[in-house]
């Protein structure tokens, strides 16, 4: 499937694996940085590591700018604290995880999370791909003024239909 993406912004996700105090899972996952480039390292290259904590360059992914959802980049902007989600799914490999999407529209991060077996995280906004958002939407964005629709009234035959013989 070709996407509709006018503009791409290539970054690095960071994920924290954490020692879980269960005694049903080992470790605890999740992305917490994401930086502008592609770094020489390979995925899941550690990147530190302390006594319960390991940091780890998760791999390359794209965020993909869609002119239709402009409106939402703005609002994630217009926030204060500009977002952006990283979307993981279980690996069939040796590693634990997939990249499956980053995304700065938030309508799309939150609807990551309705599937059960994705690990979803909001992270900062790096200060390179928020001026690259700002000049997508200096570029692609059209207001558009909000129309609220009304209810048309029910003709009066549909409300009561009768058969052919009369019944209701």
């Amino acid at each position: 499937m070709r996407s509709t993406a006018l503009a791409r912004i290539t970054v690095g996700v960071v994920v924290e694996r954490r020692k879980a105090r269960s005694m049903w899972v080992d470790f605890l996952w999740r992305p917490v940085s994401v930086f502008v480039g592609n770094p020489s390292a390979a995925p899941w290259t550690p990147l530190d590591t302390e006594s319960e904590t390991s940091l780890f360059y998760a791999g390359q992914a794209v965020i993909e700018l869609h002119r239709t959802e402009t409106t939402n980049y703005r609002d994630n902007l217009a926030s204060g604290a500009p977002t952006l989600w990283v979307a993981l799914q279980p690996a069939a490999s040796e590693q634990p995880y997939d990249i499956l999407a980053v995304t700065a529209d938030p309508a799309e991060g939150e609807a990551f999370t309705d599937a059960g077996s994705y690990l979803v995280e909001a992270v900062a906004m790096p200060s390179e791909v928020v001026e690259a958002i700002v000049q997508f939407l200096r570029e692609h964005h059209v207001e558009r003024p909000f129309v609220k629709r009304r209810r048309q009234p029910a003709e009066a035959g549909l409300a009561r239909r009768e058969d052919e013989k009369g019944r209701r």
